[in-house]
C-alpha cells in the first residue's frame, strides 16, 4: 500500500444534474498546481467547505482517502493574496498620478 500526503486548495463547487455538490480541488506540488481532483463536498471537513480553503490530502494507492483542513495555511494564503492586491493597487494609483503630472 502506497500512501502520500499532498496539499490541495478548494477552487470551486460544481453541482451535478442530480443536485449533488462536488468540490474541485487543485492538487499542488512544490507550490505549483499539478492536478485536479473532484470529490463530493460532503467528504470535506465542514469548516473547510469554502473557496480557497487549504487541505492536506492523504492519498492511498492513488485515491484521496482523507482531507484535513488547514486553517492557518488558508489564512496565510488569504493574507498573502490581499497584500499582493494592495501592492498592485498602490502601484496603479501611483501610475495614475504620474500620468496626470505629464499632461
Amino acid at each position: 500500500m502506497s500512501e502520500t500526503e499532498l496539499t490541495a486548495t478548494l477552487d470551486r463547487f460544481e453541482e451535478l444534474e442530480d443536485g449533488e455538490e462536488m468540490a474541485v480541488l487543485l492538487i499542488e506540488s512544490d507550490g505549483e498546481v499539478v492536478d485536479e481532483e473532484v470529490v463530493p463536498s460532503s467528504r470535506l471537513p465542514k469548516e473547510g467547505r469554502q473557496q480557497d480553503a487549504v487541505f492536506t490530502v492523504t492519498v492511498v494507492d492513488g485515491d484521496p482517502e482523507e482531507f484535513t483542513y488547514e486553517p492557518d495555511a488558508t489564512a496565510e494564503r488569504a493574507a498573502s493574496a490581499s497584500n499582493r492586491f494592495d501592492r498592485l493597487s498602490t502601484r496603479l494609483s501611483d501610475g495614475d498620478d504620474a500620468d496626470e503630472d505629464t499632461t
